[in-house]
């Protein structure tokens, strides 16, 4: 059983197979898929599953705080896993890959600015954009 299968049954939520499929396809995923890239995997999975219930399992995962939305500026909401280790983002314009990164230093500077501020950070999203040097 993957982990998001598991969160899932640890939540109490009835798991029927095609949310089991779909759980395993997120739990698979190296990328950061779209709703639509998530029913092409699922669908070649299980030929049954329709779009509308990706959405619905989409939808049921991220309110029960399993997967997270991230908006990339490209008009498609992608997701992954929720989790309780912290990354940022670097996402390239030009081909959409999505790098995911943890930097020490822009933590610390991130609680300085806030503790210069006045402020004690409780959370906070870091995305970079960017097209790569060799261009």
């Amino acid at each position: 059983m993957d982990r998001i299968e598991s969160l899932c049954i640890e939540k109490g939520m009835r798991m029927t197979e095609q949310r089991r499929v779909i759980a395993r396809v997120l739990s698979q995923s190296q990328d950061h898929p779209d709703v639509e890239e998530l029913y092409r995997r699922a669908h070649a999975v299980d030929p049954h599953i329709s779009i509308a219930t990706v959405y619905r399992t989409v939808r049921l995962f991220e309110e029960s705080g399993i997967i997270s939305r991230l908006d990339f500026r490209d008009g498609r909401s992608r997701y992954e896993e929720a989790s309780d280790s912290h990354h940022d983002h670097l996402i390239d314009m030009k081909t959409g890959t999505v790098i995911e990164f943890v930097d020490p230093e822009i933590e610390a500077l991130q609680e300085a600015i806030a503790r210069k501020l006045g402020y004690r950070l409780v959370d906070h999203r870091l995305e970079l954009y960017g097209v790569p040097l060799t261009d």
